[in-house]
């Protein structure tokens, strides 16, 4: 094992969270979603997705809300972009960083950004051209490694395939993502370790979601791999409008409470976290399937034991 000493933790909830949740979340109620998150010591936060406002509605508002946000010292404020005018509206808007979505199978990237997969990777070498001349970090998000809706199992081979393709166009960080939530701790070490032989070098990073309840026994994968770059939803919320069935990402505080008691370093703050838990859920009108918010937190006591207990 190779378990990471700290961990980076990317918050996709203004975006993953409430892309497809049905509920009229007004653009100053998501400013001030974001501005609470950028409270809890997160490192980055996915502020919002410039696709095109007839895609995902619930997104028109990209401009109002990353122009409106209050910027933290410390807080990196990312973008979703699904091709070259997205990233020039986020390049204009003021995102810090760009997260490229791509798919590893061809019928999900035609479903997701009306494109093949070359016809994004060849975009991508544009946004990448963009994104440096404006000083702007790049991701790559890659969709349905471990599973498509349209095509089934994906083989390691072919995300490996895609995976060179957008190296060689320049890319540098990539996140494994598991849109429809069929990944288990196995197939994700199988994955991780077939990325590490073949780029070492490459920052790695992981997405799951929830879907049938396996998230943060990958992400424990992950991180028994190695890999110390996660995205998470705050209360759990999220699903993928192009993959029907998904349902939420892992829960940001659970996941944060997970990683303080095994005695891995987030900085974030987790009672803070919490409190946006809560936030998400009064703004959305309904549940959302994190624990904490309903459980509370137990980390504190069980650390401060622990420490006792080493003390004595």
């Amino acid at each position: 094992m190779t378990m990471p000493e700290a961990v980076f933790v990317t918050e996709v909830g203004p975006r993953d969270g409430l892309q497809s949740q049905g509920a009229e979340v007004s653009t100053e109620a998501k400013v001030r979603f974001v501005d609470a998150l950028s409270g809890t010591g997160l490192p980055r936060v996915e502020v919002t997705s410039f696709v095109h406002p007839k895609l995902v509605p619930s997104m028109a508002d990209a401009e109002t809300v990353m122009r409106g946000i209050t910027r933290l010292p410390g807080v990196v404020y990312q973008a979703l972009v699904p091709n070259v005018r997205g990233t020039e509206r986020a390049i204009e808007a003021g995102a810090d960083e760009l997260n490229v979505v791509l798919s590893a199978t061809e019928r999900f990237n035609q479903r997701n950004l009306n494109m093949r997969i070359q016809e994004s990777v060849e975009s991508f070498r544009s946004i990448h051209r963009l994104a440096e001349g404006a000083g702007k970090h790049c991701e790559i998000g890659l969709a349905v490694v471990f599973g498509c809706p349209y095509e089934g199992p994906v083989p390691i081979t072919q995300v490996l395939e895609v995976i060179d393709r957008v190296v060689d166009a320049g890319a540098e960080e990539v996140l494994l993502a598991d849109t429809i939530g069929v990944a288990h701790p196995q197939a994700v070490r199988a994955v991780v370790e077939a990325v590490r032989a073949h780029w070492p070098a490459l920052t790695l990073g992981l997405h799951f979601h929830d879907t049938r309840g396996l998230g943060i026994a990958n992400l424990l994968a992950g991180l028994e791999c190695g890999v110390a770059r996660f995205d998470a939803s705050v209360g759990g919320v999220g699903a993928c409008p192009f993959a029907p069935g998904s349902t939420g990402n892992i829960c940001t505080e659970d996941a944060v409470q997970m990683l303080l008691l095994m005695g891995v370093e987030t900085g974030v703050e987790l009672e803070t976290l919490i409190d946006c838990g809560h936030m998400i859920r009064e703004l959305l009108g309904h549940d959302v399937p994190g624990r904490l918010v309903h459980a509370g937190s137990v980390a504190s006591a069980f650390v401060a034991a622990a420490r006792r207990s080493d003390g004595a």
